[in-house]
């Protein structure tokens, strides 16, 4: 159903929606600007779960968090499960107050506030998964490489998809122990990576984008990122492909019980099932993404960005607001 001719209580029908959300992914990447570069890992996160649970109630919408920071975070707010107004149509959402919270910490590099929304049941429910392996590809590779090969023949496909030598290639990959022999697989066929402490969304983005130094993400993030980047991936052209991968034997024993099965790669479309979704991204320190927020006088400066899965659209703005 197209937004032209969808119910008018359907939120995403509305064409201020969109904008709407920035002021959410704003008020939470403001508070958490408070404590970027002091070290406080904890004081930013928990200020931007505030600022973020605060914004949701008072923007007029219905919804059920999907994914966002619960136990694995110990966070009394924004917890999968939590149900947030009572307008109708419900619909889902995922969170990430602060994407790159150590990057927020330390005052470095590549860190927001974001969120993906879709209409009720669109959302694959993946329960107490905390880990994802993904694979990212750009437009130009869609369909042609397979998650489940090994990563030379992964790297193969897609340097024919992009008709760029292998040695050419560079794949953002995490900078974890998990990864180290798969590092030392892309490095032993001849291509680069670009090794990141955190922030695996911006690598999803970098790979997507053209005119970034990325090929495509391959590795283990948080789940949380895995269904908000299938969402922007699809706005921009690439695809996305996700399979739980529990990091501890807890988590490992909770995903079986829940019937997830941590063999099975799942499409874009699979942990997303809508036409209409939504990302909205909102800079705290500067990345690739978002620019970082500035302070000028009392003012302080931000960049949103929100991409519309069902249509492609691509919004950057800016806003300007009292900061005392």
């Amino acid at each position: 159903m197209s937004a032209s001719n969808a119910p008018a209580s359907n939120p995403f029908a509305r064409p201020d929606f969109p904008f709407a959300l920035r002021l959410v992914t704003e008020s939470a990447a403001l508070a958490a600007y408070d404590w970027a570069g002091r070290s406080a890992k904890e004081d930013g996160d928990g200020a931007a779960v505030d600022a973020m649970r605060k914004a949701l109630s008072e923007i007029g919408i219905n919804a059920i968090v999907m994914i966002g920071e619960g136990e694995k975070d110990n966070a009394p707010l924004l917890y999968r499960g939590e149900r947030i107004g009572q307008k109708d149509p419900e619909i889902e959402i995922a969170v990430d107050p602060i994407e790159g919270t150590t990057n927020m910490a330390n005052g470095v590099d590549n860190s927001m506030a974001v969120m993906a929304l879709a209409p009720r049941g669109a959302m694959f429910d993946l329960g107490p998964s905390f880990y994802m392996d993904k694979l990212v590809l750009p437009a130009a590779a869609k369909g042609k490489v397979d998650p489940a090969w090994p990563v030379k023949q992964r790297l193969e496909a897609l340097s024919d998809a992009l008709r760029k030598p292998v040695r050419e290639l560079r794949i953002f990959v995490l900078n974890r122990k998990r990864h180290h022999a798969m590092i030392k697989d892309i490095h032993a066929a001849g291509a680069r990576t670009m090794l990141q402490e955190n922030g695996d969304v911006a690598g999803a983005f970098m790979a997507l984008q053209d005119g970034q130094p990325v090929d495509a993400l391959f590795g283990t993030g948080g789940s949380p990122e895995g269904v908000i980047t299938a969402i922007f991936a699809r706005a921009m052209g690439g695809e996305f492909f996700g399979r739980v991968d529990p990091q501890s034997d807890d988590e490992a024993e909770k995903v079986r019980a829940f019937g997830l099965d941590t063999g099975k790669w799942l499409a874009g479309s699979d942990l997303v099932k809508a036409e209409h979704a939504l990302f909205v991204a909102s800079g705290i320190n500067s990345g690739p993404v978002c620019q970082g927020v500035r302070i000028e006088g009392n003012t302080a400066i931000l960049h949103t960005l929100i991409l519309d899965a069902a249509t492609g659209a691509r919004y950057d703005l800016t806003s300007r607001l009292p900061h005392a």
